[in-house]
């Protein structure tokens, strides 16, 4: 058996649900649906009836399926349903199912193992906006730009398909079919072989909490499904307790990683799966992924408002026993409040002295770590010191923090040029993870709008939940909050490649290019053996701040100064390895420098 032979029927995920060939031209299909008593299976056109278990579990071995064969499964009321684990779908979330052969595809990267976490730059993009055509056949020809530049790492927003046609793939209810939209299942897999054969590694951000609210068929199919009594911000809780639910649930994530060969999961919105079994469900999944998958690396990623570190930490050795690095919001939050002065809702968190808070959050991690929120009232976070520098991904930028504004602006048009290279410089050269969202690398003004494809009450019901979201904020009010089922929403999302090739868009690529080649050859070579408590604050104050990491090969140091004042340069050892502007005389407003100290150096 050859290598590629070995690799291919390893992804071939066994699916507990859905449709799964056991022979050539035979498929079992599989569906749990104890809300009905009766199913028949559409194959093709021709309905057959399925066998009913007790437990609700319905069955059909169908022979002479080639692959590519439509199905649905009609209910005892004529109603005609998708699969909820579909591995891809003719079109849209409520037609016809696809019968795929996860094994039809030739990979190519059978020598891929992944790369370090250390390594690790990620670059944030949605199919759907990131080129003009928006899908993973065309993203293929903008990976040589990303591998150019210094990026390590793609994270895809969610590809789970969800309702319409464009949406930012928060709203999945097909857990395992990527969206038709993009392109094929091999497309898919074709994107993520060019991206390994570019050295980059793909993610993909994987929504386990919510369904969303068109074509999710499950309440209707197994109302044990959900907890009813327990209420998320999107509706009934999953029933993450109920076996064949939470087998639905965390057959997911190895099955995206398996049968598409992605390097990591980024799992959205964690406080939000409440699971009172023994272990809990995320627990499980990601000891599953942890012993399942030995060859390569796996990076996890996850948001968590609750800014704990349980899930995080490290074995006696440095190893991942679970989740390797948090999304750090209290970053960007923090950032941003000190960029721009912004105070309403989350950032009046950090509305009070964000320089300090900064600081705090390169030399410890988190912002909060149990202190009261303002915001909220209460105390949120836990003392993060003792994690590394790299169990934290921070950006400056990203689809929620720019999306989630009323009109998409992105940082450069609220904070200006210089405050945000300046920003750009602490992100890149900090020892944590940084994350890039898309266009970034190149100053990017095109907004990124929150933007969906639904119709009739739903979509009225979207509309006006987001003007009445916006009707408070000074400047946002509700008559000018763009309509995000508007087709203009979503085309204004777009990424402007053009302006790359322009004067200033060659400035700020050659200005990130020059950021993460240093990054390379100075922060990388840290991290692999960096433990926790690094990082100290020598000075804070008033939109300024000095932070410094002392590692086993060498002591960081960073002095910012976003004020409208000049201040002395701190006193530091070593070498000027970045300074923005180019100067190392004083620290003018809008002003950046590193200096890197050796180890030889250090110990003296």
């Amino acid at each position: 058996m050859s290598d590629v032979d070995t690799v291919t029927e390893f992804r071939a995920f066994p699916k507990t649900w859905g449709a799964e060939f056991v022979a050539a031209g035979e498929v079992r299909f599989r569906l749990w649906a104890p809300g009905q008593e009766t199913v028949l299976l559409r194959l093709n056109g021709q309905d057959t009836p399925m066998t009913r278990s007790a437990d609700g579990w319905f069955e059909l071995l169908a022979t002479g399926v080639e692959p590519g064969a439509e199905y649905n499964y009609v209910l005892a009321d004529g109603l005609v349903v998708p699969d909820p684990a579909s591995r891809g779908q003719k079109k849209d979330v409520s037609g016809p199912s696809l019968v795929i052969d996860p094994t039809s595809y030739a990979w190519q990267d059978a020598g891929w193992r992944g790369r370090p976490w250390e390594e690790t730059v990620v670059y944030e993009l949605h199919v759907g906006t990131f080129t003009p055509e928006g899908t993973y056949a065309s993203a293929i020809e903008k990976l040589p730009h990303l591998a150019e530049l210094g990026i390590t790492m793609i994270e895809l927003l969610p590809l789970a398909h969800f309702g319409g046609q464009h949406g930012w793939g928060y709203d999945g209810v097909l857990l395992y079919a990527p969206h038709s939209a993009y392109g094929t299942p091999d497309e898919l897999k074709a994107f993520v072989d060019a991206a390994h054969s570019n050295g980059l590694s793909v993610v993909l951000d994987i929504v386990l909490n919510h369904f969303g609210p068109d074509g999710n068929y499950l309440p209707l199919l197994a109302p044990p499904s959900f907890h009813p009594e327990k209420q998320t911000p999107w509706g009934a809780a999953i029933a993450y307790d109920v076996a064949p639910m939470r087998s639905y649930i965390s057959d997911a994530p190895l099955y995206w990683l398996e049968e598409f060969h992605l390097d990591g999961l980024r799992f959205d919105a964690i406080d939000q799966i409440e699971d009172e079994s023994a272990k809990h469900v995320l627990i499980e999944i990601a000891e599953r992924i942890r012993a399942e998958i030995t060859d390569r690396h796996i990076h996890l990623t996850t948001e968590d408002a609750r800014n704990v570190t349980f899930l995080h930490e490290r074995g006696e050795d440095g190893s991942v026993p679970l989740f390797t690095g948090e999304w750090n919001d209290d970053f960007h939050n923090a950032a941003h409040a000190l960029a721009t002065g912004e105070s309403h809702a989350y950032y009046q968190d950090f509305a009070t002295e964000p320089a300090k808070i900064v600081a705090r959050i390169l030399a410890e991690g988190f912002g909060y770590q149990g202190e009261v929120s303002p915001q909220t009232g209460e105390k949120r976070g836990v003392p993060s010191a003792s994690l590394p520098p790299v169990a934290f991904v921070d950006f400056i930028q990203n689809h929620d923090q720019v999306g989630n504004r009323a009109m998409g602006e992105r940082l450069i048009e609220l904070a200006g040029t210089e405050k945000t290279k300046a920003l750009l410089a602490t992100l890149l050269l900090s020892p944590h993870i940084p994350l890039l969202f898309m266009g970034e690398e190149y100053g990017e003004t095109n907004p990124f709008l929150f933007f969906t494809d639904f119709h009739g009450e739903l979509a009225k019901a979207v509309r006006e939940g987001r003007r009445k979201e916006f009707q408070d904020h000074a400047g946002h009010e509700h008559d000018t909050v763009p309509d995000p089922n508007a087709r203009s929403s979503f085309e204004n999302s777009k990424l402007g490649w053009d302006k790359r090739d322009t004067a200033e868009g060659k400035q700020w690529l050659e200005f990130t290019a020059k950021l993460l080649a240093l990054r390379r050859e100075y922060i990388v070579p840290l991290l692999a053996t960096a433990g926790g408590n690094t990082g100290e604050v020598l000075e804070a104050g008033d939109a300024f701040y000095t932070v410094a990491w002392t590692f086993p090969k060498s002591r960081l140091c960073m002095a910012v100064n976003l004020s409208e004042s000049a201040r002395e340069i701190p006193k530091q050892k070593g070498d000027v390895i970045f300074a923005y502007p180019d100067t190392a005389d004083q620290l003018l407003p809008n002003t950046i420098v590193v200096t890197f100290e050796p180890a030889g150096d250090a110990a003296q």
